[in-house]
C-alpha cells in the first residue's frame, strides 16, 4: 500500500534502538512483511540497520529505506561526506533522504540546495524534509529544483496536524508519522478504545489505521514480533467515516511530544 509519492504507508521506526536490538527489530519486521525502514544519522544505528537489511535476505530493490541528515551535518563542509557515510553504513543510497530538522530560517535555502545536490550526485533516490512547519514547507518546496516528496512529522490522534497535512497535499508531498501511537498515550484514549472494541481490534491497530487511511505513512517502532505482526495487520481493514471523524476529533488535545528548544515558536500549533 503506497502513498501518492510511492512511499509505503506502513514502515518500521528504529529510534532509539541500537546495536543487536535494532538488527533484530529490523529483521523481524522484514520477516513479517514490512518493506519501509526508517533511520537517521542522529539515531546512531545506520550501520546496524544496513547489516540487518543485508541479513534479512530480501532483495534491496524491494525495500524502501529512509534516512535523515543530522542538523550538525547541514553545513557545506559536512553535508556530502555525512551522506556518503550513511550510504557506506546502510550499504546503498537511501530511497529517501531527509533534512532531519530545519536550520535557522536564513539557512533553509542553502540546506535545500545541498540536499538537491546530493540527489543530483546520485546519493539519494528521492529527497524531502522532516519537522518542517507549513511556512518552511513552502519555502523548501519553492527553493528545491527537485520535487520534495515527504515531510516526516510527529503525527498521531492526539495532536492536530491538520494544517501540515493540508499543506503537504497542496505541495504534492506525503507526510510520514513518527510517534504514531503517541508513546502509548493514544492507546489509552477512551474513544479509540471504544472503537477498537467494536471492531475487535487492539487500539494500536485502530490508531495506525486512522493514520494510513489519510494517506500518511506510519512508522511505529517495536522490538516484539507479536506487535510487529499486529501493526502490519493494520493494512487488512478499513475504518468507516464516522470512526475516522471521531478519532480526528481527539486531536484537539494537541499533545505534542517532541519539541526541541530550537523549534519553539515555529510550530503551526504551539502547545503548553
Amino acid at each position: 500500500m503506497l502513498s501518492n509519492t510511492g512511499i509505503p504507508l506502513l514502515g518500521i521506526g528504529t529510534f532509539p534502538l541500537t546495536d543487536t536490538e535494532v538488527q533484530r527489530a529490523v529483521i523481524t519486521a522484514i520477516e513479517v512483511g514490512f518493506r519501509h525502514i526508517d533511520t537517521a544519522q542522529m539515531y546512531g544505528n545506520e550501520k546496524q540497520v544496513g547489516k540487518a537489511i543485508r541479513t534479512a535476505g530480501v532483495p534491496r530493490p524491494e525495500l524502501y529505506v529512509v534516512t535523515k541528515v543530522d542538523p550538525g551535518n547541514l553545513a557545506a563542509s559536512r553535508f556530502k561526506s555525512s551522506v556518503e557515510k550513511s550510504i557506506a553504513d546502510l550499504g546503498s543510497p537511501a530511497d529517501l533522504l531527509l533534512i532531519h530538522w530545519p536550520p535557522a530560517d536564513d539557512e533553509i535555502e542553502a540546506a535545500i540546495d545541498r540536499l538537491a545536490e546530493a540527489h543530483a550526485a546520485g546519493l539519494a533516490k528521492n529527497i524531502g524534509i522532516s519537522n518542517f512547519p507549513t511556512r518552511l514547507m513552502r519555502q523548501a518546496a519553492q527553493r528545491s529544483p527537485v520535487k520534495l516528496i515527504n515531510n516526516q512529522v510527529e503525527f498521531h490522534a492526539l495532536i492536530d496536524q491538520g494544517a501540515v497535512l493540508a499543506q503537504a497535499r497542496a505541495l504534492g508531498m506525503t507526510l510520514s508519522a513518527y510517534c504514531p501511537l503517541g508513546r502509548g498515550m493514544v492507546m489509552k484514549d477512551a474513544v479509540i478504545q471504544e472503537i477498537a472494541a467494536r471492531h475487535g481490534r487492539p487500539p494500536s491497530e485502530v490508531a495506525l489505521r486512522w493514520i494510513i487511511q489519510q494517506g500518511v505513512a506510519a512508522i511505529p517502532m517495536t522490538t516484539k514480533r507479536d506487535n510487529a505482526i499486529s501493526n502490519f495487520s493494520t493494512l487488512s481493514f478499513t475504518l468507516p467515516d464516522e470512526d475516522m471523524a471521531a478519532i480526528s476529533a481527539r486531536s484537539i488535545q494537541n499533545k505534542r511530544l517532541i519539541s526541541p528548544s530550537w523549534m519553539r515558536g515555529r510550530w503551526d500549533n504551539e502547545t503548553a
